[in-house]
């Protein structure tokens, strides 16, 4: 039997300022679900595995919580409950359950408000409710991370989450500190965090102000890992940093330094263990002189000595956008040249962000289906997580139907004790083998009925880790 492609295919769902979903703020439920179907049927027909959806953009949420109001995202007005009344994370997790597809909350740790939000906070929104948390920063409006209770609040946000809905993974993308704002001059504000700081060194403690800024979030990482694991242990955890750790790592590579100014030590997450998998924003074109894709992606992937997932962020948004000459081409030969990468860890991607695909931009969609992703595939197993693969299921097969239109009807119920994430059905017509992925909670699957026979399927549960059990094979003979 053929074994099935392991390919990690993500793709980013961004809430925050309506970017992908919903469109606007303020449509009817019915809409924000028609919506969120249509990103959800795209992933599916595409053969994409996971949907990485921002839970919470700033300091909010698209799902009821006591921990933080209602995003203004969704409703149009900060704290305002969706009507008619409906939980848009929960619908979320089972409806791409229901397609076979893994569902990560992503979750902006830090980030409060925009100081220019056009609309106002509600009471309950961390900057009127704990204003003494809260620095604003430019046009920013940001939780100061040096503030241990300022992380309490962002790691409760998370455990809220995993202990509430069956996510399959939680993410964070590149925003722990700010990204540099500048005053009317153009001078680059320092973020004002003295008062943090002085409470940190009273307390005996003696790193410079940078490493100690680098330390609040490699603690507040190293926490998330360890808190959701003790929650769940089936719980993924990934980030997603900027693509470039220092300048000169590797050679050829210029550009923000995003270990000195975002306080973001992306590297020592890796090798400590601290994520299952990390996705550097290479969102730059392969051959480009000083921010490569394809240098920078074999100088992350060396960086991998714990032997965690590495997949590179993709930019289909850069297609056709404003300033970019990108075409899909680009895309798609940066997929290549990931899978070329394959034996040295380059098992999957993520691509920035549902709207490049739902508009088809370049033909990007329609590529992707007929091209990069003619297969099906599963994420890569996550053996640290969980190494025992589950056991056979017991399976059945009989013809439906009549002459011309026969169907086979397998049913299937997976081992005792045990909950796939995902049936593989393989099929042998005599001539070749064709694979579909069926939900997990499925228990019978309908299958088209070739002239050929006898026809053999074969049907293997896979586990939440990725790990895929024996197959139970039956015979199926022509009528």
């Amino acid at each position: 039997m053929p074994s099935l492609p392991r390919e990690f295919r993500g793709l980013w769902v961004a809430t925050v300022a309506n970017l992908d979903w919903p469109s606007r703020p303020g449509l009817s439920t019915a809409e924000q679900q028609r919506e969120l179907l249509a990103i959800l049927d795209l992933a599916q027909r595409l053969r994409m595995n996971t949907v990485l959806l921002q839970v919470r953009p700033a300091a909010d949420a698209i799902y009821p919580t006591v921990l933080a109001p209602w995003s203004d995202y969704l409703t149009g007005e900060m704290g305002k409950p969706p009507e008619p009344y409906w939980d848009p994370l929960a619908f979320a997790v089972e409806e791409a359950h229901r397609r076979g597809l893994e569902l990560h909350a992503w979750f902006n740790p830090f980030r409060a408000r925009s100081a220019l939000a056009g609309r106002p906070a509600a009471e309950t929104h961390v900057t009127r409710a704990r204003p003494d948390l809260v620095r604003r920063y430019g046009r920013l409006l940001w939780l100061d991370p040096g503030e241990v209770e300022a992380q309490d609040l962002a790691v409760a946000a998370v455990l809220d989450v995993v202990r509430r809905y069956d996510v399959d993974g939680v993410v964070f993308d590149d925003y722990f500190y700010p990204y540099p704002e500048r005053d009317a001059r153009g001078r680059v504000l320092e973020f004002p965090d003295d008062a943090s700081y002085a409470k940190y060194t009273r307390a005996g403690g003696t790193l410079a102000k940078d490493d100690w800024r680098r330390e609040n979030i490699d603690r507040f990482v190293e926490r998330v890992y360890r808190e959701v694991k003790r929650e769940r242990p089936h719980v993924k955890v990934g980030i997603s940093p900027f693509g470039i750790w220092r300048p000169g790592e590797p050679a050829s590579v210029k550009g923000m330094d995003a270990y000195a100014v975002l306080y973001a030590d992306s590297r020592r997450w890796l090798q400590e263990g601290w994520v299952d998998w990390l996705a550097p924003q290479l969102y730059w074109r392969g051959d480009a002189a000083e921010q490569g894709f394809d240098a920078l992606l074999g100088w992350w992937l060396a960086q991998d000595t714990l032997g965690r997932h590495v997949w590179p962020g993709l930019a289909p948004n850069r297609i056709g956008a404003e300033g970019h000459d990108w075409k899909a081409d680009e895309v798609l030969e940066q997929v290549r040249h990931t899978r070329a990468l394959s034996p040295r860890g380059a098992s999957g991607h993520v691509l920035y962000s549902a709207r490049a695909l739902l508009g088809n931009r370049d033909g990007i969609a329609d590529r992707l289906e007929r091209e990069a992703y003619a297969e099906p595939a599963l994420p890569p197993p996550m053996p640290w997580l969980d190494a025992e693969p589950p056991g056979a299921p017991m399976a059945s097969a009989r013809v439906i139907g009549e002459d011309g239109a026969r169907r086979i009807r397998l049913d299937f119920r997976p081992a005792e004790g045990e909950e796939p994430f995902v049936w593989v059905v393989r099929v042998w017509d005599g001539k070749g083998w064709t694979i579909e992925l069926v939900p997990g909670a499925a228990r019978t699957h309908v299958l088209a009925m070739g002239a050929s026979a006898p026809v053999a399927v074969a049907v293997s549960a896979v586990d939440r880790a990725g790990n895929e059990g024996p197959a139970e094979v039956v015979w199926v003979e022509s009528q």
